[in-house]
């Protein structure tokens, strides 16, 4: 390993005297580069370049150490069932996770292809992508997985009340109005937010009656998005990022990643897209239009009473992602004067 390699992976916030270990302990040989990935959220990500081939290496930052470990052996036991879930690579000791002081890293075969963000996606492709997503929902609660995953119980969704979201809006507000001054981003943020009130206002009486989702519920991917799917000529060649893995609503995944995945530029949903995608869907796993149209319900709702890019950006002083604030604003606006035809989409049938 070359000083200019360490001298690289310091620069990258990849401690230095970690790399030594995570060679040995995965016997890599030499490594030749490492190149930071600049598109994850929420942990930190590179690839390594080495003479057995490259890999991905990721610096767990979002989740216990034990839930990741459990999460990824899942995630192993899918890709050999088939489904295109990226199973890490164990540490010669045959762990999927490698702790050094209190930083633990996992590490991946590099997957080459492409993430196809927003609409990029035929109408093709976006049937075959739900197909992916309930082969995945079907596989992950194979009793099969029972090793890991204990049965999935009785699901809940909790519900914001429309007093309890425009308190959290207050409170941004009034923390805004004590700065002594004001970024543009706090400016922008004082407009968005009394946005927010008012549609609250006007809406808040549609905000689900229950904690109790209609439809199917069991173990889900938790983030299966753009950013953690990886295309190939013109397929599914991998799912990565296994790192949420919990007992859900189906219904709740179907409508967040549709709305993730098919959203424009400004902040509408490509409704052709999400009908393919469900479609797909419903091609493997059974649910009714009235348990899709709750689960786009709670979604809206969700998007409406949360604030959790405010919470990154003022209570955790994280700004990476201060730009999704802006665009789920714009998005939550379209949603709202579109409810009727989102819906609609979801239960169309082809």
């Amino acid at each position: 390993m070359t000083a200019s390699v360490l001298a690289e992976v310091a620069v990258l916030d990849l401690a230095a005297q970690d790399l030594p270990f995570l060679v040995d302990a995965y016997r890599l040989g030499v490594v030749e580069g490492v190149r930071f990935l600049p598109n994850g959220l929420m942990n930190r990500n590179w690839q390594l370049r080495t003479a057995g081939g490259a890999f991905a290496l990721k610096l767990l930052l979002d989740a216990p150490v034990s839930t990741v470990r459990r999460n990824l052996s899942v995630a192993a036991a899918l890709a050999a069932a088939g489904v295109p879930a990226c199973p890490p690579v164990p540490t010669i000791g045959g762990d999927v996770v490698a702790e050094v002081d209190d930083r633990a890293y996992s590490l991946f075969g590099w997957l080459d292809g492409d993430h196809v963000a927003g609409t990029g996606l035929s109408a093709g492709q976006a049937h075959h992508l739900g197909g992916v997503l309930g082969r995945l929902h079907r596989e992950l609660n194979d009793p099969g997985l029972r090793r890991w995953l204990p049965a999935s119980g009785a699901v809940t969704a909790t519900v914001t009340t429309p007093g309890e979201a425009v308190a959290e809006a207050d409170r941004y507000l009034r923390a805004i109005d004590a700065f002594a001054s004001a970024t543009p981003f706090d400016v922008q943020t004082v407009e968005l937010l009394r946005r927010r009130k008012a549609l609250i206002a006007e809406y808040g009486h549609l905000c689900p009656a229950t904690d109790q989702p209609a439809g199917p519920a069991g173990y889900t991917h938790g983030d299966f998005q753009h950013r953690n799917i990886i295309w190939r000529d013109g397929v599914v060649a991998g799912v990565i990022d296994w790192d949420r893995i919990r007992a859900r609503p189906f219904g709740e995944e179907i409508a967040r990643t549709a709305t993730l995945q098919f959203g424009g530029e400004a902040g509408e949903l490509d409704l052709e897209l999400v009908a393919a995608f469900v479609a797909g869907y419903r091609a493997v796993v059974a649910i009714s239009d009235a348990e899709l149209a709750d689960a786009v319900d709670r979604l809206w709702w969700k998007r409406a009473s949360d604030f959790w890019q405010l919470v990154f950006h003022y209570d955790r002083g994280d700004h990476s992602c201060d730009h999704l604030f802006f665009s789920g604003e714009a998005f939550l606006h379209w949603w709202t004067a579109n409810r009727g035809q989102v819906r609609d989409a979801f239960v169309a049938r082809p």
